[in-house]
């Protein structure tokens, strides 16, 4: 089978786009029926840099249907499978789509690009190309299409950096992998090291296309197909024209799976000894990061607390099953500097203890019962500690983490170690900080500003006084408290970017009453009971 990749010039000038697109399609002419496979670039609709949202849609519009025309009139004149990569538009915009055309010139599938590049996903505004990509926050698996047999999976330039997804294409028994690409900063060197380690991971043939920045450029460039080896069997570099290389989609590579091992791919010797819960953080079970979910949300306030003994375990994990989108919960230090999970700071109302959970070990607290108080039927349960909430539950549910020890200024705020904690589980972009203290907040904001904040109730009745509080903090959000607090507090949060909490609602009605005002996320101890209320109306999960 005869593999082909396309390699045209690309300027960075927009205003040499028509000549870049003529001289790509004049690529197309060359090729013949000895050709099994055309590769294209990534955006053959964009052959020059085009600056914004509507240069890039505008290039879309007048490049998108005669690219993938001139793909099909190749296919069928060269009786050859095509890929190319354009624009692909929706309702809510373009994406960058890979189009597998048949021999006979028919599309047969379509892959959107499963990891969009941050220029992708940014505004006009931020200097972006404002793509739909609304696809890519749904869990899916690897898009694999069969063709005569052969079983074809994608990659599309960022997506070549996620060595992660390489494993999850390996499991799909693979042939031929797609790469319709740019990587305009990445050195020669880099992108063979890229390529190579991918075919060794999935047992596949790469047929990859670039673009050319100039017999100079040591960047970009270098359209190639490598073997399932890892060997590169055509690099084409800074070169620009066609290059054709023979291969057999069939032949894979098998090794000695260790010493003295069987014959496997290099895919199958890795996962006969993974141990994924040292490096994957909940795998599908992720959900989006708290910047990216959708408003307006119901929090489980201490989990589903209604049915279970309040910031237990089984609290969670009810919320966490019954789909919540965040739950809140609050942590406090042992007198040996464990981090422990209480509403209160005493024990006599949550456990079989008295005092403080500060003035107790973390050995002495769990010698008492924390279920016990909440039914016969919870008897044994034991404090959890504020790592094994995140060992179970990091990014499976947003997480509104109320630091008691701020609010109280202890001496030791741990800060360093909390925010150690989420750095360990992988979790900073589903967690949130809540306190009253707003040196705490500077402080957290300066270590970790990649963790958002919110300012909680400080006792201060007037309703404008914890926005203005937000404010003056440059807070993400602010978790008010009823009553204090109104339409015009919640609406001058919102004119400076603040998100608003409340605590909270019991009451369907009073869930109801809050989201029609505007509130952001809605705390609740009976989750499913107001979920069920609100949900048709004003959840979106």
């Amino acid at each position: 089978m005869k593999a082909c990749v396309i390699q045209p010039r690309y300027s960075f000038d927009e205003k040499d786009i028509d000549k870049c697109f003529c001289e790509l399609t004049s690529l197309l002419d060359k090729c013949d029926e000895s050709l099994d496979i055309i590769v294209l670039p990534e955006y053959s609709d964009a052959p020059a840099d085009v600056k914004g949202k509507n240069g890039f849609y505008c290039a879309v519009d007048t490049y998108g249907e005669k690219i993938l025309e001139k793909a099909k009139n190749t296919a069928k004149r060269c009786h050859s499978l095509v890929f190319v990569n354009a624009g692909y538009k929706t309702e809510n915009g373009v994406r960058n789509t890979t189009y597998a055309i048949d021999r006979s010139g028919n599309v047969v599938g379509k892959y959107f690009k499963a990891h969009p590049a941050p220029s992708e996903v940014k505004t006009d505004k931020e200097g972006g190309h404002e793509l739909d990509v609304s696809y890519s926050y749904e869990s899916a698996e690897p898009y694999v299409i069969e063709i005569e047999g052969l079983r074809f999976a994608f990659f599309t330039c960022y997506d070549f950096y996620f060595y992660e997804s390489f494993a999850r294409v390996a499991r799909e028994n693979v042939d031929i992998i797609i790469g319709c690409s740019l990587q305009r900063t990445d050195t020669h060197e880099a992108l063979s090291i890229i390529n190579r380690f991918l075919c060794y991971n999935t047992n596949a043939y790469l047929v990859r296309s670039s673009v050319s920045l100039g017999e100079a450029s040591s960047v970009c460039g270098c359209s190639m197909i490598v073997g399932p080896d890892g060997k590169e069997l055509l690099n084409m570099k800074n070169g620009v024209g066609i290059g054709v290389c023979d291969i057999d989609p069939k032949k894979k590579y098998y090794k000695a799976a260790g010493h003295m091992g069987e014959m496997r791919s290099h895919y199958e010797y890795i996962e006969e000894g993974r141990r994924p819960w040292l490096y994957r953080n909940a795998g599908a079970s992720v959900v989006l990061p708290d910047k990216t979910m959708k408003y307006p949300r119901l929090c489980a306030h201490r989990g589903f607390s209604a049915i279970a003994p309040e910031n237990s375990m089984i609290s969670f994990g009810a919320a966490v099953a019954l789909g919540t989108q965040e739950i809140e919960f609050d942590i406090w230090s042992t007198s040996d500097g464990v981090l422990v999970s209480s509403h209160d700071s005493t024990l006599e109302r949550v456990s079989t203890g008295k005092g403080k959970i500060y003035d107790h070990t973390y050995n002495e607290l769990l010698e008492l019962d924390f279920g016990i108080k909440h039914g016969e039927k919870f008897k044994g349960l034991k404090i959890p500690t504020f790592e094994e909430i995140l060992k179970k539950f990091a990014s499976r549910v947003i997480m509104n983490i109320h630091v008691k020890i701020w609010d109280e200024r202890f001496e030791n705020d741990m800060l360093e170690d909390i925010v150690s904690l989420i750095r360990k589980y992988d979790c900073a972009d589903h967690v949130y900080f809540m306190t009253t203290n707003d040196d705490m907040i500077r402080k957290a904001s300066k270590l970790a500003p990649d963790i958002k904040c919110c300012v909680g109730w400080d006792g201060n009745t007037d309703p404008m006084s914890i926005v203005d509080r937000a404010i003056s903090l440059g807070a993400y959000k602010v978790q008010l408290f009823k009553p204090y607090f109104n339409k015009a507090s919640v609406e001058k949060a919102h004119a400076h970017g603040i998100l608003c909490n409340v605590f909270y609602a019991d009451d369907p009605r009073e869930a109801v009453e809050y989201l029609d005002m505007g509130i952001d996320t809605v705390l609740t101890n009976d989750y499913l009971t107001v979920y069920n209320a609100v949900k048709d109306k004003y959840i979106h999960i």
